[in-house]
């Protein structure tokens, strides 16, 4: 049947993190992720004694188990979302409102726990991508079994006939859900825009320089036109930099004497903010993940649940020097 001289245990553990970036993608949620990653491995490990290598590699085994819990998973849930996807923009001194249940929202995720560290580099450039916040919001609004195939087909580069055999449907079922999810995340997802990395780190090196000095002008001047500002788990959020100047200038939102420290968050730029305690030390706030284009920052969304992040994103203490 199957060779166990590694033991099941090691076996399954090295497709773990594969299937988080897979679960993710499909649930939107890095928590949730994991907790369909650890049923899938629970599952494998109590039938593994019946897994036949010879009809299926222990790989494709994995992956229809992961799908079939995410299935599940996903069978009474709402649809997740970013704050844009549920209201309009609000206005700058706005009451930020009651909190929207957890439920609702795309939660990050660490780069190292969704994309394999044997990964290689082109891989890991469309694995990144595919994990950002604005392309796994608009995979949300995808059916499950279309989220599936697409995930399967056009991210992990799986066949039609691999696809199909796992979801136990034809080719040309997932020709066709091809065909209608491609079209609606045409619709609904934007086309990233590249630049070099050398623009990058000069671009976000400016902005936490202006950040921690508390420099409005030039954060603001960082930003794009049209960028857009959020805070889960509050519906509200901004568009444009007036907006967000705004925001900025208001004494009872000021960030001054908070630092950023650098996290790799959904393929993404993003940062943990911390602000200071009395004895100096250094706390987390917010994650806070950017998106970037055209040489500017489009998108900012600062994830205000910090004590539930350091689950998966190891928790930091720094002291007023900014050492750990």
């Amino acid at each position: 049947m199957v060779d166990i001289s590694s033991g099941p245990d090691e076996r399954l553990e090295r497709h773990r993190t594969e299937l988080t970036g897979y679960c993710y993608r499909m649930l939107g949620s890095g928590f949730e992720a994991e907790d369909a990653v650890q049923e899938t491995l629970v599952r494998a490990w109590r039938a593994y004694e019946r897994y036949d290598e010879r009809r299926a590699t222990l790989r494709v085994w994995l992956y229809r188990i992961a799908t079939n819990v995410c299935l599940d998973m996903l069978r009474s849930a709402q649809r997740r979302a970013l704050a844009i996807d549920l209201g309009p923009a609000s206005q700058a001194g706005a009451a930020l409102g009651p909190p929207v249940a957890d439920e609702r929202w795309i939660h990050p995720i660490p780069d190292a726990r969704a994309i394999p560290a044997e990964a290689g580099p082109e891989e890991v450039a469309l694995r990144r991508e595919t994990i950002r916040l604005a392309f796994v919001a608009a995979l949300q609004h995808l059916p499950a079994r279309q989220r599936a195939a697409l995930i399967l087909c056009d991210v992990l580069c799986w066949t039609a006939k691999e696809t199909a055999d796992l979801l136990d449907t034809t080719v040309a079922s997932v020709n066709s859900a091809l065909q209608r999810a491609r079209a609606t995340l045409r619709a609904t997802a934007p086309t990233p825009k590249r630049f070099d990395d050398a623009t990058r780190r000069d671009l976000l090196d400016r902005y936490c320089a202006a950040f921690e000095r508390h420099d409005i002008d030039t954060l603001v001047s960082l930003l794009h036109e049209d960028v857009r500002m959020s805070m889960p788990p509050f519906a509200w959020w901004l568009r444009g930099r007036d907006q967000i100047r705004l925001a900025l200038t208001d004494p009872a939102g000021s960030c001054a004497g908070a630092r950023l420290w650098p996290v790799e968050a959904n393929g993404s730029p993003a940062f943990w903010q911390t602000r200071p305690a009395p004895d100096g030390s250094h706390h987390p706030f917010a994650l806070i993940v950017l998106d970037v284009a055209d040489g500017a920052i489009t998108d900012i969304v600062t994830f205000l649940d910090a004590e539930r992040l350091t689950r998966l994103f190891p928790p930091m203490r720094y002291d007023v020097h900014g050492r750990m």
